[in-house]
């Protein structure tokens, strides 16, 4: 670990208090709570595929897929487009070994139960395809709220999925601290819209004003 890395982290640990008046905690999921040990990127690739089959590339066709609720198909089906049968086969195969790999990271049970001693409400929200649901509501089962971007039909960081977050947890904005590990997505956006946010940076620095390394760090920097 780098002198850098830790003189930044204790830097931001020095401040005992950081968040004051927190009445829930939402957390992103990938990246944050869990990580994939297969990662073999099948949206990724299927948007690869279809501009090799002639569709034009867009920017926000991630972006239309993770707004609704679809599979593989369904997905290529919505940019307009149709799979070739063994692509699609392939491609299959990849998700489901994705989804079989996924895990939580150590310090997600630990720190959720921390803040749940604490009388806080736990609420997720993340932008995702369809499928990648199921698993972590499997692995994270009975929280307050679950905020994913193609049932609220936006996402991070548009305000609607804040705004839907916030009024799932029966919390006004300055109420809900967010933390993950995009600074767009989980930092800067949930402070534009008016929430408390902490940038998790798993083994690097970040530029946020209040970050974290590990989720365990995160209960002692709430105020009462």
């Amino acid at each position: 670990m780098s002198g850098k890395f830790m003189s930044v982290t204790c830097e931001a640990l020095s401040v005992k208090k950081q968040f004051f008046g927190v009445k829930a905690v939402a957390f992103d999921v990938y990246g944050t709570l869990v990580h994939i040990g297969d990662p073999r990127r099948p949206y990724r690739r299927l948007l690869s595929e279809l501009n090799t089959l002639g569709r034009a590339p867009r920017t926000d066709n991630g972006a239309r897929i993770m707004k609704l609720d679809v599979g593989l198909a369904e997905a290529a089906e919505l940019l307009g487009m149709t799979l070739p049968g063994d692509v699609l086969q392939e491609l299959t195969v990849d998700l489901s070994a994705e989804l079989a790999s996924i895990r939580l990271f150590e310090d997600a049970i630990p720190a959720i139960r921390l803040l749940q001693s604490r009388g806080l409400p736990i609420g997720l929200c993340s932008n995702l395809a369809g499928p990648y649901a199921k698993p972590v509501q499997a692995l994270l089962p009975q929280l307050d709220a679950y905020a994913w971007s193609f049932a609220v039909g936006a996402v991070k960081p548009e305000p609607h999925m804040y705004s839907y977050l916030c009024d799932a947890l029966d919390a006004s904005p300055e109420q809900v601290l967010m933390v993950g590990d995009t600074l767009s997505a989980d930092y800067e956006g949930p402070r534009s819209f008016g929430m408390q946010a902490c940038h998790l940076a798993r083994k690097r620095t970040s530029e946020a004003k209040v970050w974290i390394s590990t989720l365990l760090e995160l209960e002692s920097l709430i105020g009462s």
